[in-house]
Parts: C-alpha cells; structure tokens; sequence
C-alpha cells in the first residue's frame, strides 16, 4: 500500500465530525508506527532485556 493509500484509508476511518486535529494526530502516529518499523527492518532495536535495564537506570 502506498502512502497517499495510507492517508486516505486513515481518512476515511476517521469519524464524520473529526477535527483537522483529529487527522494530524493519526498521520502523526502513522508517521511514528512507519518509522519505527524502518528501525526494525534495519536493526536499530534493543532487546526487552536492555529496556528493563534502561528503565531502571532511568528511574534513579
């Protein structure tokens, strides 16, 4: 599926009294779930392991 595919069947899915917001917030996230798994298919990932240790870290 193509991208203008993509944004139209988002479109599409969206309520009839959707805001421009509303639409901005899911190409937003179709942009983020895209990216990430451009990440995934070029090994940019850690394993649930490192994030648990990560988290932790963080949480100090």
């Amino acid at each position: 599926m193509t991208t203008k595919e993509q944004i139209m069947r988002s479109l599409d899915n969206l309520p009839e009294d959707a805001t421009i917001e509303d639409f901005m917030e899911r190409l937003y996230f179709l942009l983020k779930v895209e990216r990430g798994l451009a990440d995934v298919e070029a090994g940019r990932t850690i394993s649930h392991e490192e994030l648990v240790k990560r988290m932790k870290e963080w949480a100090k």
